[in-house]
């Protein structure tokens, strides 16, 4: 869900980017890249949602590489002129930080949760087919044909 509010957000900063609307100081950074990122990120959106790890992988390096390359640069430049710094700087450097900590969430949770790959639950069947106790029940009253008659 995050993935994809965050990929509807940069199509919103690409779009303004290249109309030349303020946001706020929020920018892309490459406008070239930015448009090849949000079809590389809509792949593996659709690779994540069908639990492919290779999606996930992608996802962290395609946003790590673009967003940790300018985390670097600007905490540079944060840290050398402390006191020129506009906001817009720091609201770049927040956006590039959850661009890179949403990556690493997704794959994470690729990674904790193989068991809902591997076991998938359906909630249609899973009750019948897991719940031995009740399968026995049935089957014993199932059995007695204790039907009344009028």
């Amino acid at each position: 869900m995050f993935m994809v509010m965050f990929w509807i957000f940069r199509v919103i900063v690409a779009l303004a980017g290249q109309m030349h609307w303020d946001l706020g100081g929020i920018e892309p950074l490459n406008q070239q890249m930015e448009i090849i990122l949000l079809f590389v990120v809509l792949v593996c959106i659709i690779l994540v949602v069908k639990r492919k790890l290779i999606g996930a992988l992608i996802y962290l390096l395609a946003y790590g590489l673009y967003f940790g390359v300018d985390i670097a640069n600007n905490i540079q430049v944060v840290l050398s002129a402390l006191e020129t710094v506009d906001i817009s700087l720091y609201m770049n450097i927040f956006i590039s930080i959850i661009g890179v900590v949403l990556p690493l969430g997704v794959l994470f949770d690729m990674l904790m949760d193989k068991s809902r790959k591997l076991h998938p639950k359906d909630k249609k069947t899973d009750w019948f087919y897991t719940n031995e106790k009740f399968d026995r029940q049935l089957d014993e009253r199932a059995d007695k044909n204790n039907y009344r008659t009028l």
